[in-house]
Parts: structure tokens; sequence; C-alpha cells
């Protein structure tokens, strides 16, 4: 008997599963292969043939999957259960309630026209599938700078400029490696020739005398700047290494961070953001799949019903022939389902980071006083970081986030500052900014603070440990990316684009090619029976 491609792809389906049969649909040109540019995906038009999707979550994840599930045909509704879409896109305004479980509801007194991304705050330029959807959905972005030379470092309580920690740190680095060269101890390492030439690029890179020494020329700062006519300036004199070096290492968590903050993959410039605020993209999605949104729904039970799935929510139930659950696992692990049990044991227990922000709305005395545009400032301080609005330079009014505390000091950090209340958040940042800025805290209004443990149907902004880090992962992840018959999984933690909206679509994109594969499989058996 001749074996059809139909019969073949129901053989597939048996051995394989969902995943063989879209491989073998792409080989076959039966299914549109996804380019090595994933910001081209898309799924064969009119393949949906109207089957039933439900989609558990309004996040990015959410949002990517019902805006390509449409678009092929398929019937779609999103299950919020927030009175917002994004979920840890979260961008707060004049009038938006705060609300933290277990503390008071803050309610944000914003400027009309300011803005506080309390969730995702930047984009990095390698993302391109985000970038991608903001491009087609005309989401305007501008340059976020996400560091600035001028910006205070704040540490054992004294502030220095961060262009002078970084250009002192580099010269005395360089000061080391020339010693070591001229002392013959590098003479094994490289050639002779080409340890000559590196020892003359040393000299240029580290700022070094013809003896070796570091000798500061204006590139670390001045402690008076050069001028018109006779005003030749005077460099900032050299840092000694022991006031430089951090007094903890570790590579993520200390005050060795600010030093390498560029060198991270994702944090180096140029990053972006949307004008007008973080959830622009979001709600550019939202706008292209408005009428498939239910809010105030939360999931109460994820049940199979035969082949189909049945969803209990607030309101009632609805069922499908396939589901794109998007929760984050450290709630889906509590919400009643048929998942089998291999399944409900890899949801255990993954932990959440608990990062928490400040912000106040102020006059942009950091522009006028300190010619500061963008970037963040560092501090050893519980707030860890500020970060200068990179939007309407020269305003009347900024909003400053004078707090962003996910870890980057001190790995202890985000659960001391989450315990704390509301005000003295708000006062230990305000004492940060009065550090970096004498005489400016009294500025400082309208503060709100978030602190993301404790935000309503998120309890962290996403997945984090040793065993969920791009080199840890363990066969925990490879059955969450596994789909429960009907029902496939998306989120930022079902990627290795982690805490990132990319990561949140890349992963809308994979549970989407299981849900045609499934598709077309049932489709082919209907066909060949």
């Amino acid at each position: 008997m001749a074996i059809t491609r139909r019969r073949l792809l129901t053989d597939l389906g048996a051995v394989g599963g969902a995943s063989a049969v879209f491989l073998a649909m792409e080989a076959m040109g039966m299914a549109r292969q996804t380019p090595a540019g994933a910001e081209h995906f898309s799924l064969p038009p009119g393949s949906g043939n109207g089957k039933r999707v439900v989609i558990l979550g309004a996040g990015i994840a959410g949002l990517v999957a019902a805006y390509e599930l449409q678009r092929a045909g398929y019937a779609v509704s999103i299950l919020e259960a927030r009175d917002r879409v994004g979920g840890r896109v979260w961008t707060v305004r004049g009038g938006d309630a705060v609300a933290q479980i277990g503390r008071p509801l803050q309610r944000a007194e914003f400027d009309k026209g300011l803005y506080f991304n309390a969730g995702a705050a930047r984009i990095p330029s390698t993302h391109r599938l985000i970038l991608d959807y903001a491009r087609r959905l005309n989401v305007p972005l501008e340059v976020m700078v996400n560091s600035n030379r001028g910006a205070g470092w704040d540490f054992g309580g004294k502030v220095v400029r961060e262009g002078r920690m970084l250009r002192d740190m580099d010269g005395r680095i360089g000061e080391l490696l020339a010693k070591a060269i001229d002392g013959r101890a590098l003479d094994q390492a490289m050639p002779k020739g080409e340890l000559e030439a590196f020892r003359q690029f040393l000299a240029f890179y580290a700022g070094l005398d013809r003896q070796g020494r570091y000798t500061p020329d204006g590139r670390s700062g001045y402690d008076v700047e050069p001028g018109g006519y006779a005003r030749e300036g005077k460099p900032h004199p050299a840092m000694a290494l022991n006031q430089l070096m951090p007094k903890s290492i570790a590579p993520f968590g200390s005050a060795a961070m600010p030093f390498l903050f560029e060198h991270v993959f994702d944090m180096a410039a140029p990053m972006l953001q949307p004008v007008g605020g973080m959830d622009r993209i979001a709600e550019a999605l939202h706008a292209e799949v408005r009428p498939l949104v239910r809010f105030a729904t939360p999931v109460t039970a994820i049940r199979r019903a035969g082949e189909r799935v049945r969803i209990e929510h607030r309101g009632g139930t609805t069922e499908a022939d396939y589901c794109v659950c998007t929760l984050p696992a450290n709630l889906l692990s509590r919400i009643p389902s048929d998942f089998s049990p291999p399944k409900k044991a890899a949801l255990q227990g993954i932990d959440y980071l608990r990062s928490v922000k400040v912000a106040f709305e102020a006059p942009r005395f950091w522009e006028t006083d300190d010619y500061l545009y963008g970037g963040l400032a560092w501090t050893d301080r519980l707030n860890e970081n500020l970060i200068y609005p990179s939007d309407n330079f020269h305003a009347e009014k900024g909003v400053l986030v004078a707090a962003y505390v996910a870890g980057w000091t001190n790995p202890g950090n985000p659960d001391r500052f989450a315990n704390l209340s509301n005000a003295e958040r708000l006062r230990i940042s305000a004492e940060s900014v009065e550090a970096l800025h004498p005489g400016k805290s009294r500025l400082l209004g309208k503060g709100v603070s978030v602190g993301w443990g404790m935000v309503p149907w998120s309890e962290g902004v996403g997945a984090i440990g040793p065993n969920w880090d791009a080199t840890g992962r363990t066969a925990r992840y490879a059955e969450l990316l596994k789909p429960e018959g009907p029902i496939t999984f998306a989120g930022e933690h079902l990627s290795y684009v982690g805490l990132w909206q990319e990561g949140s679509a890349l992963s809308a994109h994979e549970a989407l090619k299981l849900i045609q594969a499934m598709a077309a499989e049932k489709a082919g058996a209907a066909q060949a029976a």
C-alpha cells in the first residue's frame, strides 16, 4: 500500500507526537518554516479553521499568542485575572491603583504625561522579536540611556562619579599588567613581538607614563574643568586600587556589578524604550485582539474534557480545542488541574525574583544641576540603584526611579527591602537621592513603591535560581516544556531569555508551533479515516 503524506503524518504523530509532526510538515513544505530570524514567525494563513483556543493570561506571551492565532484563523479567547493587560510589563500613571498583598492600597498621583515603569524597564537592541512587534504595530521607540559616566556611585558613604571609577580601575589594572610585563613575568604568555606591541597598546589604553604608572589625563574627569582662554583644567588625581575595589566580590549581587553592568550582553548600549511608557507594546497588541480579552477572570481550575480542555474561572467555564497557559509557575502550581504527576512535581518550588521599585515625581534637578540625562546611579544602600528618566529632556518635571532592588549589589536586598513598609522604602530611597544630590530630596514627591513579590497575580518578576539559568537547566525544565494533551505552555520562564519580554514572546511562538502541529495531526487523522 502506498504511504501518503497524510498517513505518514498520522504515524509520526503516534510515535513522536506533535513536535515530530510539525518538523515533518516543515520538511515537506506543508507548514511555513520559521526562519532563523524569529521576528519573521507566522502560522499558515487560515490554518486555524475556526478551532477554539483559550489563552490563560494577557501578558506579553498571551497577547502574542492571541495576535498570531487570530491571524491564522483560530477562534481565540483570553482570560485575564487583572483589569489590565501586560502582566509584569506595567506602567503606572496618575490615578492608577497600586495594590500589594497585605499592604495598604496606594494611588499614584503623578502629573499628566508622567509615568513610572514599575515592571519592565528597558529593551535591548538585540531583542529582535519584541522590537519587530513594535515596528509592525507602529509603536514609536526612543533610546533608553542605560549608563551615564556622570552618574554617581555611592559606596561606603562616599560618592564618586562612574566615569572616574571605571577609568581609574582600567588605569590601575593596566599599571599592574605593565609591571608584570616589564618584570618579565609574562614572557611565557605571549611571543616577544606580540608582548611588546601589547605593552605599547597598554600605555595608550590605560593612560600610562613612560615608567608604566597610571597618570590621569582628564578621561576620568576634572577637579577643575577646562574652559576658555587660560583655564587649562585639572584632572582628578588617581584613586588607589584599594579605594576602587568592591568590598564584596561575587559573580552577581555584589559591589562589583556596576563595573560589569555594560558588559552584560543584554545590558549593552543601545537600549530602547517605547515612547510614553513600557506598556505601549502590550497595549498595541491588545488593540489587535481587544474583543477577545476577558478581564477580572482568574482561573480556578484547569481540566481536560476528553481531547479538549475545560477552564474553570470566575463567572463560569470555558471549553476549547486547545489552551495556551502563560501563567507563571509559582501561581500555576497552586491551581487545581488535571496535569500529570510529573508536570505537577516540576511546577513545585520554583523561586521567583521579588524585586522592588520606588519612584518619585520631582523637578528635573538631575538635569539642571548635574547635567545627567538618563543613566543609572549605584549605591550600597538597600535601594541599590537609581534610574534617571530618558524621556522628555528639559521638561519641567520627571519621574525618578529611586530604587530598583533586584539583588544587583547584594542578593539579600530584595527580600530585606520588600519586608519594609511602603513608608520605609520611600524614606531609604529619598536618603539615597540626598546622598547623591545633596539638598534635593526635599523636592521629591508623590512617591510610589511596588514590591513584586506582593503584586497580585504575579508574586515575582521571573523565575530565578541555580537550576533556572542558561547553564543549569534540569529535567524539570524539559518537563515544563511538554504539552499536557491539548494544553501548551508559554512565559518568560520557558525560554533562555528569562526576565525579558523577548523570552515571553519567543516561548509563545514555540507553544503555537505545537498547537499548529496538533491541529494538523487531527485534521490528517480525520481525513485518513
